[in-house]
């Protein structure tokens, strides 16, 4: 690859590949709602003796402590547990520790076995724990713990599988856009559960909160099985023309499955490692954003967020819309020929770690102004998505026969940075809580400029030579 995409294909807004995204749009919704689910249940289910959980709790844990309402107002007769904060950490980080145990072998199963049936999988079987979780509870703690790092094993077989699709799947002139469209499912599924959450627990009783959200996901399963498939040349229903579009835009790919994984060639690989890099720096800030915006909103603005569940789910909508922008114009430039592809994904690099940094930095001085300080802080994880356009899909480029593997191995860098950064925070505002949080914000844009300098000066976009041989170098 010379950098500069061949010409041809239509956008595909109305084409089966465009059908397959928005499939795994509602799979990812599903997957985050079942994740967050349970940081605004526990409200109700500790009936307001929740205190802020662990510094590396999941995503959400302590956004939203007041969300589900006070505690006078949840519904009478659901059961409650007595679990104190160690408790509650314990149980929000169970669900990453299970993540991180099977995003690298997911995503090299998917690429021998197909991705549809491990994807397909995971949601499957997280969707299933969900339903079992208010179960659980009744049953113990132990089983509650043991339930979330089993769903987070799914989760990361979920999660990884994607890429393996997108490497037959999309045409490079719409990898940004396809991608896009299913990635932001995490960011509007968060912005769902939000809104929601607290009202299921008050009018239904937290139980439904698992009940009506693992059966979205059963239900997304029975339509991931029917539509999605590993290859378009095997799909029943695709027109001779897409099908000849997709098949001779992409470089050939094997036949036969590959039985080993290069780890020698990519451990020295520097354009993986840019990658890599661009993800701890990405997941870092994303992280302490996620966390730990009520805990900034509460302290800095003095706002209460039950009167504003909405307040808590802005930053979300703004991720949503920036991620399928951002895919659609990068799309847009490339079928246009106005920028190579390595221009392309260094420039949305750029945009999705220099700006939230910025922002990020100006947000101890926007501290008087309510408007300021609400306006930056949507901004961030806003901005922040471009990235999906960037060295996210980084890996179709430089190995698309080892994308899933590769993603799994970014996203575990992702999940490192994140219980980094969250431990970090929480040491940092412990220690003042005013001079914490400006070197929270000062630390955090110093890591996405490293990782941004370290991806421009290493990234590439063509597939690397290790990635191209069929008969690949055994451990």
């Amino acid at each position: 690859m010379d950098g500069k995409p061949p010409a041809g294909g239509g956008p595909g807004f109305c084409s089966l590949r465009c059908g397959l995204a928005l499939v795994m749009h509602l799979s990812n919704l599903a997957l985050i709602t079942q994740r967050v689910g349970l940081s605004i249940a526990i409200v109700a289910m500790v009936n307001g003796t929740w205190q802020p959980a662990a510094p590396n709790a999941t995503v959400g844990a302590d956004a939203h402590a007041d969300a589900g309402g006070a505690a006078q107002e949840l519904r009478p007769g659901t059961p409650v547990y007595e679990w104190s904060p160690e408790t509650q950490g314990l149980i929000f980080s169970s669900i990453n520790y299970g993540i991180i145990l099977t995003l690298i072998p997911s995503g090299y199963l998917a690429g021998i076995v197909g991705a549809k049936r491990v994807l397909g999988a995971g949601l499957l079987v997280s969707s299933l724990l969900t339903l079992f979780t208010p179960l659980a509870a009744d049953l113990g703690v132990t089983l509650v713990v043991v339930i979330r790092t089993a769903q987070g094993m799914a989760q990361g077989m979920a999660w990884t599988g994607q890429f393996t699709i997108w490497a037959k799947w999309a045409p490079p002139l719409e990898r940004s856009r396809l991608t896009s469209i299913a990635g932001s499912g995490a960011a509007f599924g968060t912005f769902v559960i939000l809104c929601v959450g607290g009202l299921i627990a008050q009018a239904l009783g937290w139980p439904f909160i698992f009940y009506i959200f693992g059966s979205i996901g059963c239900g997304c399963c029975v339509l991931w099985f029917t539509v999605i498939y590993d290859d378009p040349v095997r799909h029943p229903c695709i027109s001779v023309r897409e099908k000849e579009h997709i098949v001779s835009s992409l470089a050939p790919q094997p036949a036969s499955p590959r039985r080993s994984v290069p780890i020698r060639a990519m451990v020295g690989c520097l354009p993986l490692w840019a990658i890599f890099t661009g993800f701890f720096s990405h997941f870092w800030l994303c992280t302490v954003v996620v966390t730990y915006l009520p805990t900034y909103i509460s302290s800095v603005l003095h706002v209460n967020l039950r009167d504003s569940g909405v307040l808590s789910s802005l930053p979300f909508v703004a991720a949503s819309t920036c991620t399928v922008l951002g895919g659609q114009l990068a799309d847009f430039l490339l079928s246009r020929r106005l920028l190579r592809l390595i221009t392309v994904r260094k420039l949305f690099s750029a945009l999705g770690l220099l700006l939230p940094s910025l922002c990020a930095v100006a947000l101890p001085f926007a501290a008087p102004s309510y408007t300021m300080t609400l306006t930056l802080l949507i901004l961030i994880p806003g901005t922040s998505n471009l990235c999906d356009s960037g060295f996210i899909i980084n890996t179709l480029d430089v190995a698309p026969r080892y994308a899933s593997f590769l993603m799994g191995v970014a996203r575990g860098f992702g999940l490192i940075a994140g219980i980094m950064s969250a431990t970090a925070t929480g040491f940092l505002i412990s220690q003042d809580s005013v001079s914490g949080w400006r070197n929270v914000f000062f630390l955090s844009a110093a890591v996405n400029v490293f990782g941004l300098v370290f991806y421009l000066t290493f990234g590439q976009v063509e597939i690397q030579d290790w990635a191209k041989e069929r008969t690949l170098t055994r451990l």
